[in-house]
């Protein structure tokens, strides 16, 4: 088998893993980005009831496939943002509790350790997610905000996080941040800054989904080039703006699937990220990690779009870099 192909589960949370697996087998899926909900990989009940990571291993191993990464997007989120009632849609009962911001942070941030221990016991080496963010809502710096709050900004992320990253340490796992408009890095600089925040720790680094880079204007293929030391997870996605003269990039507070939207995540293959220079960078690189397909397109159905992508995704993969060079027969 050549590199796997994982299919991110936390847009499928509305199923249950046994009709996941199912699907995600049926359709050739290597293995899967397994989402930290309820209804997939629960880490408390990992944590705490003897059987139920057996249960989770038997039931992969009997559609043959691997978890290559566990998604604990949703928890991570929670950690160093500034909480409001919105997160209440995205957390777990006992990591809201009784939704006191720093009760939240502080509990968000015991659930991403315990996303590690559920990844090392599955045999996952990495835990993709977001990290939230104490300065994103201030991106435009109006009202003012000055560099030295800006500077507070990311040494509080570093607080939260350093402790998290002991428990990663510990058990082997790497954290792989998306870099994602809402987190602490979202693009090339924020991305130097959050490095040099965290003190470049080994068990930090980055996950790279094109999508968020195409519409800012960003080349992700350059971003995998300049951080290729640190790229952990690849997941794939697509995006495709449409700009004509009164849409703007920003979002204008409008639902994904809007077409009065700027910009909008479509399946990977029907947007504008060149998905081929983007391979052609990750092998020049040596990335040796999965692709995850990731469905999130308002104009594709997910029963479509997810196998739509993979066979996509297995055309990108036959790209290797040639074991000879072209001239060589020059030379004789």
């Amino acid at each position: 088998m050549g590199r796997p192909v994982t299919l991110a589960t936390v847009q499928w949370t509305d199923l249950e893993l046994p009709r996941m697996c199912a699907l995600a087998s049926e359709w050739g899926f290597d293995g899967l980005e397994l989402a930290c909900h309820p209804n997939h990989l629960d880490v408390f009940r990992y944590a705490e009831e003897p059987g139920y990571a057996e249960e989770v291993r038997a039931l992969l191993e009997f559609h043959g496939l691997r978890v290559y990464a566990v998604s604990a997007h949703m928890l991570g989120q929670a950690v160093c943002d500034p909480v409001e009632p919105r997160h209440r849609a995205i957390l777990p009962d006992r990591v809201w509790g009784d939704g006191d911001p720093d009760g939240v942070r502080t509990r968000a941030a015991h659930a991403v350790g315990l996303s590690a221990r559920a990844a090392a016991g599955l045999g996952a080496g990495t835990v993709v997610g977001f990290t939230g963010s104490p300065v994103w809502h201030a991106f435009m710096l109006f009202p003012p905000l000055s560099q030295a709050e800006i500077d507070e900004g990311y040494e509080g992320f570093a607080r939260r996080w350093h402790p998290v990253l002991d428990e990663f340490e510990e058990t082997g796992v790497r954290f792989a941040l998306e870099v994602h408009p809402t987190e602490v890095a979202y693009d090339h600089w924020t991305t130097e800054r959050t490095l040099d925040a965290i003190g470049h720790r080994a068990s930090f680094g980055l996950n790279l989904d094109p999508s968020h880079f195409v519409w800012q204007g960003v080349d992700p293929a350059a971003f995998a080039r300049h951080f290729h030391e640190r790229l952990f997870h690849v997941d794939l996605k697509d995006v495709r703006r449409n700009l004509d003269g009164r849409n703007g990039i920003i979002g204008s507070h409008l639902p994904f699937g809007d077409p009065r939207r700027g910009w909008d995540f479509v399946s990977v293959g029907h947007g504008e990220v060149d998905f081929e220079g983007l391979v052609r960078s990750l092998n020049a690189i040596g990335y040796q990690g999965p692709y995850s397909v990731e469905w999130e397109d308002s104009g594709m159905d997910r029963m479509v779009g997810a196998p739509d992508a993979l066979w996509r995704v297995r055309e990108l993969t036959r790209i290797t870099p040639a074991q000879t060079s072209f001239d060589a027969a020059f030379a004789t």
